[in-house]
């Protein structure tokens, strides 16, 4: 199994994730065109897509899914709750299979795990996906770490963790009072610390990739990010990796 990001950020999200010659995309906040020579610079093409899974409802996590999915003809997994907060023509001529009850699923090589996270969405959900032999947990968008959250990602070999915000940054910042009291409330995005404190809480001991994702452009910097996770793992900043809003992050092999 192996993935990749096309994106990460409040601009656009898309991650792919392959296991033999099924490739799903995770979320797509980009236009068709620009969708197209993201995954272009990993090798693949939209008729390359298995299937589309999305989180919820944002903007920058389904507004190039409808279109996408009917060019191409993909089917969409999606929960009711993001279905009925999404604008009706994303949704439009496409082929949706609900989420029901975040129970799992399968879209061929792939056994995809949904779980519930607490954020200002319909109904959102996180991913761990599986090739029967390892685990990739995925988590963005989330005010704050449950025991749950922590039950799912603990073991996997690979992490995608939301470091949205470095909190006296986002303090100081630019943002209006309403918002930074959205973006920093258990209903809004996890910050550095945060994020951090959740890694050190799971079980780490099969762990081979940390990336640091959904990072804010005014209110976080790469530096903090992989400190933060960095010292909550005991080891080098090096080692943690971060999904670039406008790079993404090549592929990552999972074993």
């Amino acid at each position: 199994m192996r993935f990749a990001y096309l994106g990460s950020g409040s601009q656009g999200n898309g991650l792919v994730v392959e296991s033999g010659s099924t490739r799903v995309l995770l979320d797509c906040g980009f236009t068709l065109r620009d969708t197209v020579f993201r995954l272009g610079r990993l090798g693949l093409s939209p008729e390359d897509l298995s299937a589309i899974v999305v989180t919820h409802e944002h903007d920058d996590h389904v507004s190039g899914v409808g279109r996408l999915a009917r060019q191409y003809r993909h089917g969409v997994w999606v929960t009711h709750g993001t279905v009925r907060g999404t604008p009706r023509q994303v949704f439009r001529d496409v082929d949706v299979h609900l989420v029901e009850g975040y129970r799992s699923f399968t879209v061929g090589d792939l056994h995809i795990r949904p779980f519930p996270v607490p954020h200002d969405a319909g109904e959102p959900a996180q991913y761990v996906f599986s090739d029967g032999a390892a685990r990739l947990g995925v988590l963005t968008d989330a005010g704050e770490a449950t025991r749950h959250i922590e039950a799912m990602l603990s073991g996997c070999q690979a992490i995608a963790i939301e470091c949205n915000h470095d909190r006296s940054m986002l303090a100081d910042g630019p943002y209006p009072p309403s918002l930074k009291s959205r973006v920093s409330g258990r209903l809004g995005h996890l910050d550095n610390a945060s994020a951090a404190g959740l890694v050190g809480a799971i079980d780490t001991s099969r762990l081979s990739h940390v990336v640091a994702v959904h990072l804010s452009q005014s209110n976080n910097t790469p530096e903090l990010a992989r400190s933060a996770l960095a010292d909550a793992l005991g080891c080098s900043t090096d080692w943690i990796a971060v999904a670039d809003q406008t790079e993404g992050l090549g592929w990552r092999e999972v074993r």
